[in-house]
């Protein structure tokens, strides 16, 4: 069956953004007003209508995540899906700011709501325990670092059973995690082709599609009994890993374009050097465990990154490194100036400047982060991850 369904608005900065949302969007990494949270509790005898709707369990992975927490749990909350066949299971991974003291005010307030301590601290110990801690038919990933529209969790699950699809997934608008030029330019190159390839959940898309990944599963519990849970052994990434299990098995992920949450980015240029370099590294560890490496856009950062490095260090013997070198550096540039120019034409002259340094920054921190765990590899020494260190939300 393919995906179907109306025609879709385009995807990227021109989406319409919904009314609980919009306060919060327009002022990025402030403390925007939250959606109001409908009445808890309520009639104990569930109605007739509440019982057709799937039992939905929703798994929030977090990890110090202080400044938006709040505002994802109050947009959970005010989802339109039945509040009788809905739980929200919060995984918090050790958090050491004010996470868990927020956390604790809501369950008191939210019986929906349970917290689950997650030890490890990385993000598929997080998910498997909150698969395993769950009792949805349907089991649902939401970030903490996102805050979803009222229709979010309905409109999947709708799709999710209409499509006979075996995962279903929406599109992440990025809006800015503060509202400085750098700021700014970090949510328009992770929205970008340039910056993140053809990934459509980044992107968008004009119709729905079958696709290799997507940001955050909606998946039947039956699902992870089939191809398995979350491989604990990758501190990132094991998204990738499982939807490539779960392809490789006959199953089929969609891309629903209608479905749109808002996703609050780094802050800072240290902070997307910082995740794209675990993602750059988590790469080459998914490869092996797949077998594949999964998509063609994996391995342009690493390649451009390595033809760099290797003419640079041969044009003072090899006058013809010298040359490719520059040729190379000066195409890239015009790239990243002609993207830059078009991509930032709403955000001002900073703004431009701004985002010819932060795609650089992506591809190369990426590029080296695959580069080191292909090396590696290949010489036997993988690393332990520091854990730690990892944020559990994108």
């Amino acid at each position: 069956m393919g995906p179907g369904g109306r025609r879709r608005r385009r995807g990227g900065a021109g989406r319409a953004c919904p009314p609980v949302l919009r306060s919060a969007v327009r002022r990025g990494g402030s403390d925007p007003p939250r959606p109001p949270c409908p009445p808890c509790g309520g009639d104990a005898r569930m109605s007739t209508a509440a019982r057709r709707f799937a039992v939905v369990s929703v798994i929030v992975p977090c990890r110090n995540e202080e400044r938006y927490i709040a505002r994802c749990l109050d947009s959970i909350l005010a989802s339109d899906y039945p509040r009788e066949r809905l739980e929200v299971l919060v995984v918090d991974g050790q958090s050491d700011d004010r996470t868990r003291a927020i956390l604790d005010d809501y369950v008191s307030r939210q019986p929906i709501i349970r917290v689950l301590d997650n030890p490890r601290r990385i993000q598929p110990v997080a998910l498997n325990i909150g698969i395993r801690a769950s009792r949805g038919e349907i089991l649902l990933r939401m970030d903490a670092h996102v805050v979803y529209p009222p229709n979010y969790i309905s409109e999947l699950v709708a799709a999710l059973e209409r499509t006979g699809a075996d995962s279903v997934g929406g599109v992440l608008i990025t809006v800015p995690g503060n509202q400085t030029p750098i700021g700014r330019a970090i949510a328009i190159a992770m929205s970008h082709p340039f910056g993140v390839g053809n990934a459509y959940f980044r992107i968008g898309s004009r119709q729905p599609r079958w696709v290799d990944t997507i940001a955050f599963f909606c998946c039947r519990r039956e699902t992870f009994e089939r191809v398995g849970l979350f491989d604990e052994q990758l501190a990132r990434d094991e998204d990738s890993e499982f939807n490539a299990r779960l392809i490789k098995r006959g199953g089929r992920i969609l891309l629903s374009p209608n479905v749109v949450s808002h996703y609050f980015a780094r802050d800072s240029l240290s902070q997307v050097a910082r995740m794209y370099y675990q993602y750059g590294y988590s790469k080459p560890l998914v490869a092996r465990k797949v077998g594949a490496v999964m998509t063609a856009r994996q391995l342009v950062p690493p390649a451009f990154v390595l033809l760099l490095a290797a003419t640079a260090a041969l044009s003072p013997w090899v006058g013809l490194a010298g040359l490719l070198l520059g040729a190379t550096a000066a195409a890239y540039l015009l790239v990243v100036l002609a993207c830059s120019i078009t991509a930032g034409r709403h955000a001002g002259f900073r703004g431009a400047v701004a985002l010819a340094l932060v795609f650089p920054v992506m591809h190369v921190s990426y590029g080296l982060g695959f580069l080191r765990a292909l090396g590696e590899l290949l010489v036997g020494s993988e690393r332990q991850a520091r854990h730690a260190e990892l944020p559990l939300s994108r």
